[in-house]
């Protein structure tokens, strides 16, 4: 029999444990980095982002209720689907996710940098000592992570209450005009591609779902968690927007994603408000570890599935003595993702991520789709809806960024061709 990970999370953990993975980079990076593609459309692109959420959320939800296991869409893939697709959602996440915690680490030093004044060459070391601290906490179990996780998004939202509350007396009306930008062919392709990398921001809640093997009563417990973390954090995010374009405009937002990596910090500190700064400063850089620290989780939880499978060397299925934590997987995640963090690239792995991430939420829903009626929890056009959409959104992003996705997909077919050759007798069927 299969070692079984224990059944820790209820719904308030769960939540913390999605809104830990949501808000973090999409608020304090990635709204500058559509900003500059989209201008201030950008606040369009974040709603249109949160509707495609909520249908894969609701697609995540009923597949992780029906099907609770560690590994999301790749258990719900080989299922549901068949073994190629099953394999490929979980080369996807593991593709898509990567990048994301190297873009999250980018983002924590950057800010503390900032807020520090110190060398920003020291960006990039700090990231991959990030990595290296959370990893070691991860290791040590979720119960002990989970505890940091709640710390983190308290931190988190009194900070970006703080902005909101202290900038919206300051906000200009003419930051948001022109709305719609022409920087790209056309202001509607613009629109698409930030909504394209907008949409990676909301991705978090699949950490609920990838985690499906350790809560509690998870036919219920999924769904609300699922749920309730996007209804807030599509709020928070939409008021974050708002107020940070009206300070600063767009252009300026943009630019200062590429100058530090900070954007928030840099809309609180030329509108004056100066005590607001420093505390967006400390809310961006417990977000962007709480993000971190939930990217490391879910990767290391679908490692864990691929080595149970066979897709995978079996050695990654490993826990620990305890049954807490897959020791192998943890650490195999960090140095990936810290090897990823040397590229100092935050734009480059968001894009990236957000392709992969797209592909990734399209076979969540062509298996939501598959599923029987008598487990089925919402209808099917939700799935439908969020199936086309993903895969409509996400070549919208650049050619290059595409055209590498769609070349890693097949170097891990090939992978798994080899893969089920040597491990097939480990593998679980």
């Amino acid at each position: 029999m299969v070692n079984q990970l224990k059944r820790e999370l209820g719904v308030t953990g769960a939540v913390l444990m999605g809104l830990g993975s949501i808000i973090g980079t999409g608020i304090f990076v990635s709204v500058g980095i559509g900003a500059g593609v989209a201008g201030p459309s950008v606040i369009a692109a974040i709603v249109l982002a949160g509707l495609l959420a909520v249908c894969n959320g609701l697609s995540s939800a009923q597949l992780a209720a029906s099907h609770p296991v560690s590994g999301g869409t790749y258990e719900y893939g080989y299922r549901y689907l068949n073994k190629r697709l099953g394999f490929t959602a979980g080369w996807l996440f593991l593709l898509a996710k990567s990048a994301s915690a190297a873009a999250a680490a980018l983002g924590f030093s950057g800010y503390l940098l900032s807020a520090l004044n110190l060398d920003g060459n020291l960006r990039v070391p700090l990231a991959v000592g990030a990595v290296a601290a959370l990893t070691l906490i991860i290791l040590g179990g979720i119960r002990r992570s989970n505890r940091l996780n709640a710390a983190i998004v308290t931190l988190t939202l009194l900070g970006l209450s703080a902005f909101i509350a202290g900038g919206v007396l300051k906000v200009d009306a003419r930051n948001f005009s022109p709305f719609f930008t022409a920087q790209a062919d056309s202001g509607f392709s613009a629109l698409l591609q930030a909504t394209a990398l907008m949409f990676v921001a909301f991705t978090g809640y699949g950490r609920i779902a990838t985690m499906g093997e350790e809560v509690r009563e998870p036919l219920r417990t999924i769904p609300h968690a699922i749920i309730i973390a996007l209804l807030a954090t599509t709020g928070l995010y939409s008021a974050v927007a708002l107020i940070s374009i009206g300070l600063i405009g767009a252009p300026t937002l943009a630019a200062a994603v590429e100058s530090s990596a900070a954007p928030l910090q840099a809309a609180a500190h030329a509108a004056g408000l100066f005590f607001v700064e420093q505390l967006v400063a400390i809310s961006a850089i417990t977000a962007m570890l709480g993000v971190l620290l939930n990217l490391i989780l879910g990767l290391s939880r679908v490692l864990l599935a691929m080595g149970r499978r066979g897709d995978m060397p079996p050695a990654a299925a490993r826990l620990n003595n305890a049954g807490t934590a897959p020791t192998i997987a943890v650490v195999t995640v960090g140095a990936v993702v810290s090897l990823l963090a040397l590229t100092n690239s935050v734009w480059a792995t968001w894009s990236f991520s957000a392709f992969t991430v797209l592909l990734y939420y399209a076979i969540t829903n062509l298996a939501a789709l598959k599923l029987p009626l008598e487990k089925r929890l919402f209808p099917r056009a939700i799935a439908w809806a969020g199936l086309g959409s993903c895969l409509f959104i996400a070549f919208w992003v650049e050619p290059m960024i595409w055209l590498l996705g769609l070349s890693l997909v097949a170097i891990g077919l090939l992978w798994q061709t080899f893969a089920q050759r040597r491990w097939r007798t480990a593998a679980t069927p």
